[in-house]
């Protein structure tokens, strides 16, 4: 099945340009130098009785979601995965309400995957959408799933793969030919075996300074290197990495992504 996957943003915790700051980078007129906080979506056609249904995933609503969908022109959403509970990965959970209308009168809530943690999390952040005794007549019309280590959504399985932020285990996904994983300091031993024959990797590389809890360029380099994708994107890029000269010096078959980049995808194993 071939599929869509698009970055809707591939910037830091703090996006770039970055409040207060005159870098380069910040003050850069290149457009992929501007970038909203991390994301992707995963369309493709549906194919059943009645002709085909355009289907949409996002990973991941931060706090620019609204802008993003915005953006690409989203009308709806079939379903959102989480990778973790921090803020630029959550805060536009509420940004899902006009679609989540649209969902509902069609037969149901927007499902959320999201491990136990990140729902824990969630059901605090927006206490109002998710209490038992909510009385916010507009509140989003989504609900909370666990999440597996397969998580099948209109035809097409979404394999969680397990990776390390700091101290802190969260969550990237396979889809078929692809994978995203952001937010990574460490990939486990067991992930390696759920990433091998890819087309398109999708990997988290912040800069080229040591971090506690994110990977460098250099780190990055090296696991793109033992996966073996045809090509590697990275993303979560902060401003000490400018688009074009990063690139210049990245090896063969590894880029940074940019916002709005858009790729196809196959979407079978």
């Amino acid at each position: 099945m071939d599929g869509l996957l698009t970055f809707l943003g591939t910037g830091t915790s703090m996006g770039v340009p970055t409040v207060g700051c005159g870098c380069a980078v910040c003050a850069s007129t290149d457009p992929r130098d501007r970038r909203l906080r991390p994301s992707v979506l995963v369309r493709w056609q549906e194919t059943g009785q009645g002709g085909g249904h355009e289907r949409v995933v996002v990973i991941d609503t931060g706090p620019d979601f609204r802008e993003q969908a915005l953006r690409n022109g989203l009308t709806r959403v079939d379903a959102v995965f989480y990778t973790h509970s921090h803020a630029d990965h959550v805060l536009g959970l509420d940004d899902l309400r006009p679609l989540s209308f649209t969902a509902f009168r069609e037969g149901g809530p927007i499902p959320l995957y999201a491990s136990q943690e990140t729902a824990a999390a969630l059901e605090r952040i927006f206490e109002y959408t998710f209490s038992p005794q909510a009385t916010y007549s507009t509140r989003a019309r989504v609900r909370l799933e666990p999440l597996a280590e397969r998580n099948p959504v209109h035809g097409v399985e979404f394999l969680r793969v397990p990776v390390m932020h700091g101290q802190m285990e969260i969550a990237g996904f396979r889809f078929g030919r692809a994978a995203y994983l952001t937010d990574v300091s460490g990939i486990p031993e067991r992930s390696f075996a759920l990433l091998e024959g890819l087309d398109h990797l999708v990997l988290s590389a912040l800069r080229y300074k040591p971090h506690p809890s994110h990977a460098t360029v250099e780190q990055a380099v090296g696991w793109a290197r033992r996966i073996g994708a045809r090509q590697t994107w990275f993303t979560h890029i902060a401003h000490e990495l400018g688009h074009e000269a990063t690139n210049r010096a990245l090896p063969a078959g590894v880029a940074l992504a940019y916002d709005g980049l858009s790729l196809p995808v196959e979407l079978g194993l």
